[in-house]
């Protein structure tokens, strides 16, 4: 009997690996701005997108992890906002969530989809949201 060895997340194909390299490049543009702006920005680019399912917002955090070392890390913003934009590149827009906990204070930011928070750790259900951006329905 043979063991399969987890070797971590799994290279995605060229064309899904540029795309969430575009992903991550103006996911670091967008975090740069005010909260208020980035609700805008997102509002703005939902229009006219189908709701994401689980699995499609699931796929687009895993290509967005797998090229990217810091949306691989701590850093929830970039990671939250590129995986939102792959889906929109793909023709769909999950639920983008920023929020905070305390105490200790700490802010966080995921996305949604189908209801539940894509690919997060069970302890972020701790926070709650103070923005989210949702798919027209």
């Amino acid at each position: 009997m043979s063991q399969v060895l987890d070797t971590g997340p799994v290279r995605p194909p060229l064309g899904r690996r540029l795309a969430a390299r575009t992903a991550v490049a103006a996911a670091l543009v967008v975090a740069r701005l005010p909260p208020r702006r980035i609700r805008a920005v997102l509002g703005a680019l939902r229009r006219g997108a189908r709701p994401a399912d689980y699995a499609q917002a699931l796929r687009a955090r895993e290509d967005v992890t797998a090229v990217s070392t810091l949306c691989a890390g701590r850093f929830c913003l970039p990671r939250s906002l590129a995986t939102a934009l792959l889906c929109r590149m793909r023709g769909s827009w999950p639920t983008w969530c920023s929020g905070v906990r305390m105490p200790p204070f700490a802010a966080h930011a995921w996305v949604e989809a189908e209801g539940r928070r894509v690919g997060e750790p069970p302890d972020t259900a701790t926070y709650r949201t103070i923005i989210s951006v949702p798919a027209k329905g």
